[in-house]
């Protein structure tokens, strides 16, 4: 039983550094939920109505409503664990559902019954943060800077899984530790975890996903990205496996849904599980992320999406197969493009370099700061360049293991080896706990694979791999694909053909098996993939250890360089919250317009005209023709803005999200439900790295025109029944 020190509703600050007395951008910041007392004034100012330390109780309301999906953001939205996300975190389970005969991506999906309900993705969760531990001494401890990289990585990997293993006595849930500000600090979050996942109502895609990946990232909006799911447990109200005798789970909280919406200045707030922000990262990092990996993942990611299509009809059992990775892959390609291009147009790196020669100046002034910073400065900055000297390897293996079959032999040749050591000593991803994961994602292959897409994208990125610099390729890798500085292109496809016909991986069962097998059987296997997974692993695991040893060596330093920046921000009244890890966040703001460029103002609202301005009848602008005629028509229903005339479809808000806040709900300041976050506008995606409060801007979809869509086009009665409306 964990018996370190809660963070209780009465500890108002948890880190080292008190926030309250330095400024703060407007709306900038994802704030812990124990860090909010700390803001009260400014989110007064804003507009909220309720108490702030109201948000910091974990298991009361509203906070006891937010989940998180283990990628995307969700909340129980009524008192039978019915919950509310975007249409692109339920994507997958769409897909999974969808057939050529039966496809529910273009055509929807409703459950009008509880018997009704698709059964998810194998695999997919739902996450309640119910704890959240301090445990930074447990971790590191008293870890000196003299020991070696491969030692402190070692140490503070065992001490990690300890703390899980002690967590996880009940196997309700699910336990991880978490560092906070590069090391500095580690938190345990508990989490109860519901297995049993059922697929509820979706829009279809031209309401879901309507403009697809040319309006991404893009205002004006007027996508549909919702989606609905339901939590389910056993008779005894445990978290269960799937099965057709459980019922569905009854959350503690659930969220009200506002049918009066918003105007604009509004204050609004999302409450979600931001995945990934990179705001304190080093100049060496950022200008190398900005000039190098973003422009060749970029160009992968589009080589990706080509091959995928070449090899699919649009429509066909394939094509649905890649419908998610797709989507994923357009997702990233546009975010990293418009990243460069901001950071071209902007002055980020500019802004960083003179940051970095302001905090060595800082450091500098005092005899005492030099002494117990200037090192951990010099050091972690050579430890950076060291990282990014195999970049070239490292991001075109990480594509080629994207394939299916090369991925599923490598991770069934690990789980074999990683079986052989203690649970504790495994690594993660492999111990006891990640087995019932496992075994589902061997399940779930058979849904989003086809042999010819996979063969033909594993082809492209070895040709790829042949252009890297020599001293970084991999020689067992290069031996089995015979593989030397002019590639034969025949040889290499007929090499390819023969792994695809002779393998065995692609049948479900078969893959079950192997999670079973002992190394020998490995070592013995006729399976081209399987050889290919045994040929390479030794070279692979050394590289891999590599990477540990050089990830503690930067965990010496990267702490100190975030405890000099955290008090040389101090001293200039700049606050300091945590990076985005995908815990658990509010971001508060209002809704509101912006100016893009000179001349130009975003207004905060669409609405359904704009809607119909857009249709052209083809993908993605092919609003069904239902749609077309209830606007027409005017058919607005119970949820006219009077304001604006019509039904609001999508609106800008200053909240400051990042990827993992899709599905977050927005509340307004009463903590009800007025939408769902799923986007961010063009100008704003470099938040990740750097803040702009002129220009950041939260696309978020209207609990309106959810509700209108609801009942007015798919007869979702049921649902509309089932929620708490106010009108």
């Amino acid at each position: 039983m964990i018996k370190r020190s809660k963070l209780l509703p009465t500890v108002l600050l948890a880190l080292c550094y008190s926030f309250a007395s330095t400024t703060v951008s407007a709306d900038e910041g994802m704030w812990q939920p124990h860090q909010l007392p700390e803001i009260a004034e400014q989110l007064k100012a804003a507009g909220l109505e309720l108490e702030p330390e109201s948000l910091t109780d974990l298991t009361g309301f509203p906070m006891g409503a937010i989940v998180s999906t283990g990628g995307c953001t969700a909340s129980f939205v009524s008192p039978q664990g019915l919950i509310a996300t975007n249409h692109h975190c339920i994507y997958g389970s769409i897909q999974y559902n969808s057939t050529e005969d039966n496809n529910l991506l273009k055509n929807g999906f409703l459950a009008k019954s509880l018997d009704q309900e698709l059964q998810a993705t194998p695999g997919s969760r739902i996450y309640v943060t119910e704890e959240i531990v301090k445990v930074s001494a447990d971790i590191v401890g008293d870890l000196g800077v003299k020991i070696s990289g491969i030692e402190r990585f070692k140490t503070i990997d065992k001490n990690r899984k300890a703390l899980v293993a002690e967590c996880e006595y009940d196997k309700r849930y699910r336990c991880r530790v978490v560092s906070f500000h590069g090391g500095m600090e580690y938190f345990l979050f508990k989490q109860l975890m519901l297995r049993d996942i059922r697929m509820v109502y979706a829009p279809a895609t031209s309401i879901g996903k309507y403009g697809g990946d040319i309006d991404n990232w893009m205002w004006p909006r007027h996508t549909g990205d919702f989606g609905f799911y339901r939590a389910y447990v056993g008779k005894d109200g445990l978290p269960a496996d799937y099965s057709e005798d459980n019922v569905p789970y009854k959350p503690k909280h659930f969220l009200k849904i506002s049918a009066s919406g918003l105007s604009a200045g509004d204050y609004i707030m999302v409450l979600g599980y931001p995945g990934r922000t990179n705001r304190y990262r080093t100049s060496t990092e950022v200008k190398n992320n900005f000039t190098w990996t973003y422009p060749a993942a970029k160009a992968y990611r589009e080589e990706y999406i080509d091959i995928i299509k070449a090899n699919s009809a649009e429509g066909s059992d394939a094509r649905i197969k890649y419908a998610g990775t797709l989507a994923g892959l357009a997702n990233y390609a546009k975010n990293y493009g418009s990243m460069i291009t901001s950071y071209n147009k902007g002055s980020t790196q500019q802004r960083k370099d003179q940051m970095e020669k302001d905090l060595a100046g800082w450091v500098a002034e005092l005899p005492a700061r030099s002494e117990k910073y200037a090192s951990s400065l010099q050091g972690l900055s050579g430890l950076i360049l060291q990282s990014q000297e195999n970049k070239e390897r490292d991001l075109v293996i990480s594509y080629m293991a994207r394939t299916t079959m090369m991925s599923t032999a490598l991770a069934l040749y690990k789980l074999a080896n990683e079986s052989q050591k203690p649970d504790l000593e495994r690594d993660q991803g492999y111990q006891q706990r990640d087995l019932a994961r496992f075994e589902q994602r061997m399940k779930s292959i058979n849904r989003r694979y086809d042999s010819d897409i996979d063969k033909a994208v594993l082809l492209h990125f070895i040709k790829h791999y042949t252009t890297i610099p020599q001293a970084q390729k991999i020689k067992s890798l290069d031996k089995f694909f015979a593989l030397n500085n002019e590639v034969d292109n025949g040889a290499l496809q007929k090499l390819l053909d023969s792994m695809y016909t002779n393998t065995k991986l692609g049948d479900e069962e078969t893959r079950l098996q192997w999670m079973k097998k002992s190394l020998t059987e490995f070592k013995q296997s006729n399976d081209p993939f399987i050889q290919l997974a045994v040929a390479t692993y030794k070279e692979r695991e050394a590289i891999s250890d590599s990477g540990d040893a050089l990830s503690g060596d930067i965990q010496a330093f990267r702490p100190k360089y975030m405890e000099a920046l955290i008090a040389y921000y101090k001293s200039i009244g700049k606050a300091v919250y945590a990076d985005a890890n995908s815990t658990l966040r509010i971001t508060y703001g209002n809704v509101k317009s912006y100016s893009p460029e000179d001349g130009m103002l975003a207004l905060p609202f669409t609405t359904l005209e704009g809607v119909a301005a857009k249709h052209t009848g083809e993908k993605p602008f092919n609003a069904p023709d239902k749609q077309m005629d209830l606007i027409k028509q005017k058919h607005y229903g119970k949820y006219l803005s009077k304001s604006l005339d019509s039904v609001p479809v999508n609106y800008l808000g200053t909240l400051d999200i990042t990827g993992g806040n899709s599905g977050s709900p927005t509340l307004n300041a009463r903590a009800e439900f007025v939408g769902l976050a799923f986007d961010g506008v063009y100008e704003s995606i470099i938040g990740d790295w750097d803040y702009d409060e002129q220009l950041n801007r939260s696309i978020s979809v209207d609990s309106r025109y959810m509700l209108w869509v609801m009942e007015y086009i798919d007869g979702a009665d049921n649902l509309i029944k089932e929620m708490e409306i106010i009108r």
